[in-house]
């Protein structure tokens, strides 16, 4: 089933580029909105992005 996409006005500002902030900076811009993702760190993903150093065989319960 396709989107209908909506134009909106505005934009939104998401604190963290956790995957949580990844998925709602997605799903706002799905949206129509124009979004600014911030993140303290020098790389998003937060720690899912740290998993390939602590399961490097992809062997976790996860």
């Amino acid at each position: 089933m396709a989107k209908a996409k909506k134009s909106r006005e505005g934009a939104v500002m998401v604190l963290g580029g956790g995957i949580a902030g990844v998925q709602a900076a997605l799903d706002l811009t799905d949206l129509g909105y124009y979004v600014y993702l911030v993140e303290k760190s020098p790389a998003i993903g937060g720690v899912m992005a740290q998993l390939d150093k602590t399961f490097p065989t992809n062997d976790c319960s996860l």
